[in-house]
This record gives C-alpha cells, structure tokens and sequence, in this order.
C-alpha cells in the first residue's frame, strides 16, 4: 500500500491551546490613569475577518523605556510590562490596554507598538508596526514612515476613536489585498 506524503507543515491554528493567557491584552491594569485601548479587526485578503489570529505587542513606555523586568506573562496588577498577546476573536476582533509609547532615547524611530501577527496559512509570522497620530513630527522623521508613499504609511497608523468611553485608537490588520497593512522582512531573505 503506498500513501500520499504528509505535508511538511502543519498550519493550525492551535494558538488557543497555550499562547493566550489571563490578562494578556493588558500591558497596564484596569484604571490606570493615562491608559488607552487599541483595538481592530484582523481580515484576509478577502476582507473577511480572521476570527482565529494571534498578535503580539511589544512597546516602550510613556518614559522612553524598554521594560526589562522578567516574567512579562505574569502579571502583577500594578506594573506596565510592554508585552501583549492577544487572540481575535469570531469577529477577527482584538483589543488590549496600554499606555502611549514615548521616544527612545538616541533612536530615529518614532514612538510605536511593534505587532506580530499569527494566522492560518501564514507558515511565517508578519510583523508590523502601530504608529500614532499625535507625534507628529516624530512620525514624519521616522525611517519607516518618511520611506513610504503617504497611502502606505496611512496603513501603520491608530485612528483615534474613544471606544470604550476613554482615549481609545482602532487599528486594522488587513494581511493581503486592497489596503494591506505594511509587513516589514525582519528576518531577512524570506520570501
């Protein structure tokens, strides 16, 4: 009896089965002053939600600060730990909670949320960046942002919106098509 071969990848998703954990779309607890939520739908090319993606956030702090303490997936209910991960759900939603980026000290980079995206049929994960509208000089002398035509860079930035009755910013993650968001080739050579 001969069998067809066996794929050499196989793309779940399973992230449900061990990546999300408690708390972990707030990178600061429920009432800290200065928190705002950011939110948004992650869609195919199609633009059909993705109701079963995972994404990754990592940032600086409102002082400029990468935080370096360990053990960012236990949250402690006071600490700002700029790591989220965060599952969409059936509508391809997410949101998490944290506090504005601040510049980094020595770094041409304007303030943002660096983003890992997870989904089916992706065999690598993307990743992008969040950008907000009220740096405005910062975004216009940012490396990424100034080497983009306008429509492109329009893609990487948080539109305010005040969801949840506080400052709040709606970013999309459209992974293909009309729209899609700029992925940026970290690891170099991938196609």
């Amino acid at each position: 009896m001969t069998l067809d071969p066996s794929p050499s990848q196989t793309v779940g998703p399973f992230f449900a089965f061990g990546l999300p954990f408690d708390g972990g779309g707030d990178l600061v607890p429920p009432g800290t002053a200065g928190a705002i939520s950011l939110h948004g739908t992650v869609r195919d090319g199609a633009g059909a939600p993705v109701p079963d993606a995972l994404l990754e956030f990592w940032q600086a702090g409102p002082d400029g600060r990468i935080p370096s303490r360990a053990g960012s997936l236990a949250r402690d209910g006071r600490s700002f730990t700029g790591f989220a991960r965060v599952p969409t759900d059936r509508s391809g939603d997410y949101t998490v909670r944290t506090l504005r980026p601040g510049p980094i000290a020595h770094s041409p980079e304007a303030p943002h949320l660096a983003v890992t995206v997870f989904a089916r049929g992706l065999l690598h994960h993307l990743f992008t960046r969040v950008y907000f509208p009220n740096h405005v000089e910062a975004n216009a002398a940012d490396p990424l942002l100034s080497a983009l035509p306008e429509e492109r860079a329009a893609t990487l930035m948080a539109v305010p919106d005040g969801w949840f009755g506080g400052p709040g910013y709606r970013f999309d993650v459209r992974l293909q098509g009309p729209g899609e968001t700029v992925f940026l080739d970290l690891i170099g050579g991938s196609e």
